[in-house]
C-alpha cells in the first residue's frame, strides 16, 4: 500500500533551536472544542473562559519555560487552538535536558511542543477518549520587530475575532 506524501512542515535547512522568536500554533482534532470558551453579548467584549481542560493546558505552558530555558511572553488558549510566542535565548548551557537518548535530535521547539502534547493528552484521557491533538503544529519565524508586534497584536485580539477566525467551527 503506498502512503500519501507529507509535506514538510518545517523550513528545510533551519535549526529552530536557534536563538530567536517563534510564533507556533497547536491545534486540537477535527477542530474539537475542548480548551475554552468564548462568551459575551453583542455588545460587550466576548470573555475567554478556559474549561478545565484548558487550566490544565495553562499549568503545563508556565512550566515550560523552566524546563526548556525558554521564555513565552505571550499566549492564549482558545476553545481549539493554542497561539504561543516562544523566546529561545542563546543560553544553551542552562537549557534542560530531560529526554531519552534516542530524542537528541529534536529541536527545543519540538520537545516543547511534544512535552505540552503529551502531558495534557495524558490529564484529559482519563475523561475524554478521542483524539486530543491535530498531527504536528504550525510554527512561524519571528523576523523582526514589526512581524513581533503584529503576532503579539494577533494573540490580544484572538478572542475579540473569534467568530471570523479560521479555527472558528461552531
Amino acid at each position: 500500500m503506498d502512503l500519501p506524501k507529507r509535506k514538510p512542515t518545517r523550513l528545510k535547512g533551519y535549526d529552530y533551536s536557534t536563538p530567536g522568536a517563534y510564533f507556533i500554533t497547536i491545534c486540537t482534532h477535527s477542530k474539537k472544542h475542548l480548551f475554552s470558551n468564548i462568551v459575551g453579548a453583542i455588545h460587550e467584549l466576548p470573555e475567554n473562559k478556559l474549561t478545565q481542560h484548558g487550566k490544565f493546558v495553562k499549568q503545563i505552558i508556565e512550566m515550560l519555560p523552566d524546563r526548556f530555558n525558554v521564555s513565552i511572553p505571550k499566549y492564549v488558549i482558545m476553545p481549539n487552538h493554542i497561539h504561543l510566542i516562544i523566546e529561545i535565548n542563546n543560553d544553551n548551557e542552562k537549557r534542560a535536558i530531560r529526554e531519552s537518548p534516542l530524542q537528541h535530535h529534536r529541536c527545543v521547539i519540538d520537545k516543547m511542543v511534544g512535552f505540552l502534547k503529551m502531558n495534557v493528552s495524558k490529564k484529559i484521557h482519563n475523561e475524554y477518549s478521542d483524539k486530543i491533538w491535530q498531527r504536528s503544529y504550525h510554527d512561524h519565524i519571528i523576523r523582526g520587530e514589526k512581524d513581533y508586534q503584529k503576532i503579539w497584536e494577533y494573540i490580544d485580539t484572538n478572542v475579540i475575532r473569534w467568530e471570523k477566525d479560521c479555527f472558528y467551527n461552531d
